[in-house]
């Protein structure tokens, strides 16, 4: 039986009139939430005709870098749980995206490769990734970009 689609949940955009929040302005982890929101959003339009996700296309990035990764590398530099990651590389090898295969070091692990079709796909999401990262990117300075980088870093490692 064929698993059920990921489904793509969009948050509510900015409107007129919702900029009196009264104390919870001073809240850190609103203003991310709300930064996650839009960047979200807007990933989520840039990338509507490609049918896949962020994960999806991190997947398909790290696999490209790195021939040959077992599934349970992918997780941990993808910090996710290993039936997420599972479920994600089925959803890929699905598609023609990903091949699984023995490890020629350790007999119980399985690689992970992108095929011809993977490879492709990630060429086009690349593209996508480099239109949102422009329209991101516009709204602040390099020198900016580079210490959001920073802080943000902090607040995941």
């Amino acid at each position: 039986m064929p698993r059920p689609k990921e489904i793509v949940t969009i948050t509510t955009p900015h409107v007129a009139g919702d900029e009196d929040i009264g104390e919870i302005r001073n809240i850190v982890g609103f203003h991310i939430r709300l930064a996650h929101g839009a960047v979200y959003r807007h990933f989520t339009e840039t990338f509507a005709h490609l049918d896949m996700t962020q994960k999806q296309v991190s997947v398909l990035w790290l696999v490209n870098d790195h021939p040959d990764i077992a599934q349970t590398g992918l997780a941990q530099r993808m910090r996710m749980d290993r039936a997420t990651t599972m479920a994600i590389v089925n959803r890929l090898q699905s598609r023609g995206y990903v091949v699984r295969g023995k490890s020629g070091t350790d007999g119980r692990m399985q690689t992970l490769n992108l095929t011809d079709a993977g490879r492709a796909a990630l060429r086009t999401s690349k593209a996508a990734i480099q239109q949102h990262e422009r329209w991101l990117k516009s709204r602040f300075t390099k020198k900016e970009v580079a210490k959001l980088v920073e802080l943000l870093t902090r607040i995941h490692e």
